[in-house]
């Protein structure tokens, strides 16, 4: 054997040692040559999840991911790839990993536990791995809580529902269906629609209009009684108490002043702050509203009709699970929505009435008298407001100056406690109907909550009543206000809705609380310039009137031409309705 091993190595040629000739070829035989290390050490003869691209939730397998086996070296491992066959992944992909443990139909939440499905994973529990853990999502307790690791999925924690940041769906809303809400307005066959704008394409203009300057001011104001600014005790919880006051809601062409400023050429544009806040804040509305336009010549009137949807103060218009309507299957007579928005609309009017101190020899007089006030007609005495006319400027080139008049309102006034100067204040009320039923959109009881957790309550309260709270700022700020005011009003029984207790009230400066909100002014006054722009380029005739209507279940804007003349008919009807139905009894 010696010898014929000897006899092998004699027989090599020169320069030739033992082994496989040397190469530089990348291939040997065609296969694909693998760099390799010597201090590689053998790990798992074989990882299912190495290279799947369905292990660990599309991470890329251990090896990727690299968690475990942080020491071991991975020269090399890049190349696996070369030797990858296409069809066996299609054959790997088709198998799955099936727990042979036996399902005793038992979990540790009891029987009646219910566990949400997954985008991925139908007919099957989600789950996530989570501090070494499974955790599973239960429905039936407390929406979007996570039980095992505390993730609450509130904010950047991770969901069930498909990978990270994935939307869940709890009990409320999963399969809900959509909503159908009546408009505001009934569209009439005769109606030209001129324009479809929806939300994305208002969110994205922008105008810039400055703070604006005082044309005139009417009416008074009272001084707030600051004795409201302390929390109350439960025993002596303070009564929302009905005050008969006279206060007025005039639209924008009926206002006498308004009419003078538009004869003197004062301005392009004339609106309202309840009109103006409105369309500014349209991409925060959900339910159904309109505004009557009217042009006359080169000038626009933003109009409300009597009774508007407008002037009615919503309730949780903006809460993920709204208050239902009759036509939806609600029972509830009292938290459907029309209900409460009139609920809220009476509180509002008496909050502003009762939290001022009425004197009247210390009180703040404006220039002039109230223009809507006649005490030959009027039994009530008028309500704390002034009233004033600011003008801002919506140009976007000297060769065409554009321009706006807004009548403003104010309801109190305080002195500072620094300066002594008098502050002018907005003063609002949110309010609260039951905390436990259907729509309260998860509020907190305010009761026990508002003095300990106010940011809680408020957050709350800005995420159900989003365009509410920006119209009341919108508001504040068009009229150079120094305060907002809100209160928050609660009834005494959740079961009653004609009795009210002042919880509190909270001021904030309105800059500030805008920027809380994530409100910006300059998108509003961006909207506003392009729905005038369209009604004063469009129309058959000089004389035009337009009706812009917010969709009930989309978020879109319609514009319509309307025949000159149409709302006046509609009022003659009523009227003769009402006179034939008088007739009849």
């Amino acid at each position: 054997m010696s010898s014929s091993l000897a006899d092998i190595i004699s027989a090599l040629p020169d320069g030739e040692g033992w082994g496989p000739p040397a190469t530089t070829e990348t291939t040997l035989d065609g296969v694909p040559y693998a760099p390799f290390s010597k201090g590689d050490k053998l790990g798992r003869m074989a990882d299912w999840a190495a290279d799947s691209k369905d292990g660990r939730d599309g991470r890329g397998g251990r090896q990727q991911y690299n968690r475990f086996n942080r020491d071991q070296q991975v020269y090399g491992a890049g190349s696996v790839s070369l030797f990858a066959v296409p069809q066996q992944a299609e054959d790997e992909a088709s198998f799955s990993v099936v727990s042979n443990t036996r399902d005793t139909g038992k979990t540790r939440f009891g029987r009646g536990a219910v566990f949400t499905r997954g985008r991925g994973q139908r007919g099957a529990a989600q789950t996530t791995r989570g501090g070494g853990r499974t955790q599973f999502q239960r429905t039936g307790g407390r929406q979007g809580q996570q039980y095992g690791g505390g993730y609450d999925g509130r904010g950047g924690g991770r969901s069930n529902a498909g990978g990270r940041g994935g939307r869940r769906f709890g009990w409320k809303d999963y399969d809900k269906p959509q909503r159908n809400r009546d408009a505001s307005i009934n569209i009439k066959a005769d109606w030209k629609l001129l324009e479809e704008i929806d939300f994305n394409r208002l969110g994205k203009l922008n105008l810039e209009a400055g703070e604006g300057e005082d044309i005139d001011s009417y009416g008074f104001l009272y001084y707030y009684d600051r004795a409201y600014d302390k929390p109350p005790v439960r025993a002596t919880e303070r009564k929302l108490t009905p005050i008969d006051r006279a206060a007025y809601n005039v639209t924008t062409s009926s206002d006498p002043v308004i009419q003078d400023l538009a004869d003197k050429d004062e301005a392009t544009i004339f609106a309202t702050d309840s009109v103006l806040s409105m369309l500014m804040c349209a991409p925060r509305s959900v339910y159904s509203w309109d505004i009557v336009i009217a042009r006359q010549g080169n000038k626009v009137f933003l109009d409300k009709r009597d009774n508007a949807a407008l002037d009615m103060v919503t309730v949780n218009e903006n809460a993920a699970d709204a208050p239902l309507e009759a036509s939806e299957g609600s029972k509830d007579n009292l938290n459907q929505p029309p209900a409460l928005a009139e609920e809220a609309t009476y509180i509002n009017h008496n909050f502003a009435n009762q939290v001022v101190l009425e004197s009247d020899s210390s009180k703040v007089e404006m220039a002039h008298e109230n223009p809507f006030y006649s005490a030959s007609d009027e039994s009530a005495p008028p309500a704390s407001k002034a009233y004033k006319y600011r003008r801002f400027d919506l140009s976007t080139n000297e060769e065409e100056p554009v321009y706006l008049v807004v009548r403003t309102e104010l309801d109190a006034v305080q002195k500072n406690a620094l300066s002594g100067e008098d502050q002018f204040m907005i003063i609002k009320a949110l309010n609260e109907f039951d905390s436990k039923a259907q729509g309260s959109g998860g509020a907190l009881d305010w009761r026990t909550k508002l003095v300990s957790q106010r940011g809680a309550v408020v957050a709350t309260e800005m995420k159900n009543n989003s365009c509410k709270l920006a119209r009341w700022t919108v508001q504040s700020l068009l009229a150079k206000a120094d305060v907002m005011k809100l209160g928050f009003v609660s009834r005494a029984n959740p079961k009653s809705n004609d009795k009210h207790v002042i919880l509190g009230v909270v001021g904030w400066k309105p800059r500030d609380f805008a920027n809380q909100m994530n409100l910006s002014l300059s998108n509003g006054w961006g909207i506003v310039r392009t729905i005038a722009d369209m009604c004063l380029k469009s129309g058959s005739s000089d004389d035009a009137k337009f009706v812009l209507v917010k969709d009930p279940n989309k978020s879109i804007l319609r514009l319509y031409e309307v025949p000159t003349g149409s709302f006046e008919d509609d009022g003659e009807e009523e009227q003769q309705q009402g006179g034939e139905e008088e007739a009849e009894e």
